[in-house]
């Protein structure tokens, strides 16, 4: 399954028109487009348009599209040199702009190299327990991509105690074996999930915009998303996290400002009462 197939974004007559259905696949809870999401299907259309991949895109959400619209893309190739071509493409809905892509694609030969961050010390995903995902998530786009806890807390760990605003799971997209720029916007939107690491507190975030920086593509399985929360001030949340093959390449970055909010006590509740109720059926 590549990107495009996971996405269901497809070409019209025009070439450097798409369309992608918001369909619950690559819906949030709140069942409206998942900011990677968004995110991804303008890298499929830009790079299918400019025959060239991504180097850096970055998304600014401006509103919500519901599940069951359409996304109507435009892909504008703004300037195109030797090795890098600068575009952008915009979704609309029903002509009102809901997010625009900003990029630049391409790729030139450099005799210097090298990677200056590494990659946290954690269990392979084989050793990692699956993470626990509330009951709302399910027929989401959350459903689709497996996770596996590798640093950090549990759902049912955050108790209001702060903790470490570093984090790091294990994801992959079954009968997915080579991430591409998309896949990576899919998995990097998981930062504004870290940011209830260090409050202790489950929240809700809402994306104000997503950036995806490609390192180097090498096939792997899992992506091990390694989160750091840098800071959350006047309701937003700041942070970025290192995207890591299981070889330890270094895939990608991928950056996000966040609108937060904490879950009520009673949502808590309820998930918890949910979950305790999960395990004495399986006992």
């Amino acid at each position: 399954m590549d990107a495009r197939t996971f996405l269901g974004i497809e070409p019209t007559d025009d070439p450097r028109r798409w369309q992608l259905a918001v369909t619950p696949a690559v819906s949030t809870p709140g069942r409206f487009l998942y900011g990677g999401c968004g995110l991804a299907a303008g890298i499929v259309a830009l790079e299918a348009v400019t025959g060239r991949p991504t180097v850096w895109a970055s998304a600014q959400y401006l509103t919500h599209a519901p599940t069951g619209a359409v996304v109507d893309w435009e892909v504008v190739p703004a300037a195109a040199g030797r090795n890098t071509t600068q575009a952008r493409a915009v979704g609309r809905m029903q002509g009102v702009e809901v997010l625009t892509v900003n990029a630049a694609l391409g790729a030139q030969n450099l005799a210097h190299e090298g990677v200056w961050v590494r990659p946290p010390q954690v269990p392979p995903p084989t050793a990692c327990d699956v993470r626990d995902m509330p009951d709302f998530f399910a027929d989401t786009v959350m459903a689709r991509v497996e996770q596996r806890l590798a640093q950090g807390r549990s759902f049912d760990q955050l108790d209001g105690t702060p903790g470490d605003p570093r984090s790091a799971f294990w994801a992959r997209v079954p009968g997915h074996l080579e991430p591409s720029a998309a896949t990576l916007a899919v998995i990097g939107d998981w930062v504004s999930g870290g940011a209830s690491q260090p409050l202790g507190r489950p929240i809700l975030g809402r994306s104000l915009d997503n950036t995806i920086r490609v390192v180097r593509l090498v096939p792997t399985e899992w992506i091990l998303c390694d989160i750091h929360m840098h800071a959350v001030a006047h309701g937003f949340g700041h942070g970025l996290a290192h995207l890591w093959a299981e070889d330890g390449t270094l895939l990608a970055t991928a950056s996000q400002s966040i609108s937060l909010r904490l879950w009520s006590d009673e949502q808590i509740a309820v998930r918890r009462r949910a979950g305790t109720e999960a395990q004495a059926h399986q006992g």
